[in-house]
């Protein structure tokens, strides 16, 4: 494929499904058939457990999946008893509002689907009890407007959870994530922005104790890594550091948790991914 000229997003991803060696990045990525196998995947994930963990306590309620995509995050909500609108621009069937609707004909579950963009939310103020999306806030147009309008259709303490979003330290770093991208040699549509930059959007708008989980405290962020492989990886690098004086099963999960945290604050790897929550 011409590599110089950008192609449409579901070209990009038939392209990365019809590579053998690139099996394992698209079920990663849940770009793999049937949709519907790929979906209960994701809901059975730890980070959509995550995800669940932070906004249950709101569960059943309405919910607004901004940039749904496949419509993975749609289907867990709606089988966690929500009323799911989910806003796609794409009408793909293979990457857009169409795998959306088939994926729910197939599960025999509801939701409505609306073709739009962020930017421009048809919907009147105060429709929804959860704003939700996954990896879209990067793709914004115009992130303020964005932000506001997620905002606005927000009811009064209302959540917001905007996830695995890309950042960089600086500006210069953008070619380098973006050389690093699976896709985006193919469609020239990834981005990645400043961590001040999704943080001064957000608070534009009047958010409530906005809270920023970095990229290695949540599932959320670190996805497909699970878990027990991160804090296994923190145990033995701390263990060198000590000379191996101790088992790495004597490191307990709050010195694991804060190494973690120390980690992330010092990471400055381009594309290293944040997630946002907030109330209205």
């Amino acid at each position: 494929m011409n590599d110089s000229k950008p192609v449409s997003w579901e070209e990009s991803v038939l392209w990365l499904r019809n590579q053998p060696d690139k099996q394992d990045i698209a079920k990663q990525c849940y770009y793999d058939d049937p949709i519907e196998s790929a979906a209960l995947r994701y809901y059975s994930s730890e980070e959509w457990h995550a995800v669940d963990k932070l906004l249950r306590h709101r569960f059943p309620c309405a919910v607004l999946d901004i940039g749904a995509g496949r419509g993975i995050s749609s289907f867990a909500f709606a089988k966690s008893g929500c009323a799911v609108t989910a806003l796609e621009p794409n009408r793909s069937a293979i990457v857009g509002s169409g795998c959306i609707k088939a994926l729910f004909d197939k599960t025999d579950s509801h939701v409505t689907v609306v073709n739009d963009v962020g930017e421009r939310l048809p919907f009147p103020d105060e429709t929804f009890d959860i704003v939700y999306g996954r990896a879209v806030l990067h793709h914004a147009k115009d992130l303020p407007r964005f932000c506001s309008e997620a905002a606005r259709v927000l009811r009064k303490r209302g959540l917001f959870l905007f996830t695995r979003e890309h950042v960089i330290s600086r500006k210069e770093d953008l070619p380098v994530f973006l050389q690093s991208h699976a896709l985006h040699f193919l469609y020239k549509g990834e981005n990645a922005l400043l961590l001040s930059e999704y943080v001064d959007a957000i608070k534009s708008t009047r958010a409530k104790k906005l809270k920023i989980l970095d990229p290695l405290s949540t599932p959320i962020n670190y996805a497909p890594l699970d878990t027990q492989t991160v804090y296994s990886n923190v145990r033995k690098g701390i263990r060198r550091r000590l000379g191996n004086l101790i088992s790495a099963k004597c490191i307990s999960g709050t010195v694991v948790r804060l190494a973690l945290r120390r980690i992330s604050m010092r990471s400055d790897e381009p594309g290293r991914r944040y997630s946002f929550l907030g109330s209205k």
